[in-house]
């Protein structure tokens, strides 16, 4: 009787390591550590107090990092635009040196609104959703908490 079950599970047994080998390679595909399709800075580049943040926090930092070219066209409306911020960019990135270096501004690791317009805009992408769409959006949504901090 031993005999036969172990007979019957072993081939199961293969297919089962098998298939969740195959499934671990098809995850350690670029977005799929970090859960998603989307360009991403890695974490351990970024400074010590945004790598104990919480993951949404990490997540923001990442994908503003990674992602100028969307991020300078979306807005804030934490009432950044006084210091000086012109997108949802700047309250991640305050500059970027000469050889590629980036400059990270603070302010986003304290304030939700910034990350939650961040967050929205990584999901809206996911969506498949246009810049245009996305910017319409966080307009729309967040315009209730203060002006726009794009000229």
């Amino acid at each position: 009787m031993k005999r036969t079950v172990y007979k019957t599970l072993l081939p199961l047994m293969v297919i089962l390591m098998i298939f969740s080998g195959t499934l671990s390679a098809c995850s350690s595909d670029g977005g799929a550590e970090n859960g998603h399709d989307l360009a991403m800075r890695p974490l351990d580049e970024l400074p010590a107090e945004v790598k104990s943040a919480p993951v949404v926090v990490q997540q923001a930092y990442q994908f503003a990092a990674a992602n100028p070219d969307i991020m300078t066209h979306i807005p804030c409306y934490c009432g950044c635009g006084e210091m000086g911020h012109t997108s949802n960019y700047a309250c991640y990135v305050s500059g970027v040196g000469e050889g590629g270096e980036i400059q990270y501004d603070p302010h986003a690791l304290g304030c939700s609104i910034c990350v939650d317009i961040t967050q929205d805009t990584m999901r809206l992408l996911q969506q498949g959703k246009t810049v245009p769409e996305i910017k319409a959006y966080v307009d729309q949504t967040y315009a209730k908490y203060g002006p726009s901090n794009m000229p």
